[in-house]
């Protein structure tokens, strides 16, 4: 049976470069929502507190991830916000043998989640393809180190050195504000050697924002998606998901579907998130609805009998 061509009522910004080579991987953005999955390997961690830190614990997470059909695996030793010091030596003892032990038995996408060039490099090295920074460049050797190894770079937007309190943000516009942050460090990328073809951008949902800034950037998102890069919404269990709801952390689930779903129909090309299973149901669901992808079956009311 022949389907034809589903008009979106969501027309999504274009890409200047959709298809993407990650490792053994390929995601073509301008047909797929990617769902990374969130593997923190920290005591302290905002959501989990600690639930992967132990190695078998993050390595099993991170399978069990690949195997629930996660695209992508984000795996991090150092939380964002402020806390007891990690030098780089324990960050690396932390993410490395998560790394090695996920690229020796699947083929997903693997991240490191670090502001730590040598970190990055030694990641990079045991199979991770893509450098997660989430201090918006703020250490242009990451950039240097994209550059030389081919490595995905993705640039966030964050004020405030790594690890330290940025106290009542204020923006006049925070989405151009975002917007032009972003776009003024790809072009700081680029100069350093960095292919467009290699950045993906991240608004920064909560760091060093308000609820109320959080919540503009996700109903503004598309202004984010008309950079032309790959956006992600990072949006899983966050504050501003559960001050909007007045929900602790563990009842905040339904919610961050919700609002990682309303990004990605304003543009964002992926989604971070802690429940796999039920985030790439409503990414599949999500692409049904904007008709980037077909139904895998159609049998309602489509015969002279119903079923």
């Amino acid at each position: 049976m022949t389907i034809p061509p589903v008009a979106s009522g969501f027309p999504l910004p274009p890409l200047t470069s959709p298809v993407r080579t990650f490792g053994a991987r390929t995601i073509d953005f301008s047909s797929r929502i990617a769902v990374m999955a969130i593997v923190n390997r920290t005591p302290d961690s905002f959501f989990d507190r600690g639930r992967t830190f132990a190695l078998d614990r993050a390595v099993d997470a991170a399978l069990a991830a690949a195997s629930a059909g996660a695209d992508w695996i984000d795996i991090g030793g150092v939380k964002f916000a402020p806390g007891p010091e990690v030098s780089a030596a324990e960050e690396l003892d932390r993410v490395l043998p998560v790394v090695q032990a996920v690229a020796a038995r699947s083929d997903v996408v693997i991240s490191v989640d670090t502001f730590r060039p040598e970190v990055a490099e030694a990641c990079i090295a045991a199979g991770a393809s893509v450098v997660n920074d989430t201090t918006g460049l703020q250490n242009p050797q990451l950039a240097e180190l994209a550059a030389s190894t081919g490595a995905t770079l993705v640039i966030t937007h964050s004020l405030a050195r790594p690890r330290t309190a940025y106290a009542a943000p204020r923006y006049d516009d925070v989405v151009q504000s975002v917007v032009d942050f972003l776009r003024e460090r790809i072009e700081v990328a680029m100069g350093l050697g960095v292919a467009e073809s290699q950045i993906i951008i991240d608004p920064g949902h909560d760091l060093n924002k308000n609820t109320l800034h959080s919540l503009e950037i996700t109903r503004r998102f598309d202004e984010i998606a008309r950079i032309g890069l790959p956006a992600i919404a990072a949006v899983s269990n966050k504050d501003f998901v559960g001050e909007s709801i007045e929900a602790p952390r563990e009842e905040r689930g339904d919610a961050s579907l919700a609002a990682a779903t309303a990004c990605a129909l304003f543009g964002a090309r992926i989604v971070r998130m802690h429940d796999v299973p039920r985030s790439v149901q409503a990414m599949r669901m999500t692409e049904a609805i904007l008709g980037l992808r077909e139904p895998r079956q159609l049998r309602h009311n489509m015969t002279d009998e119903n079923d």
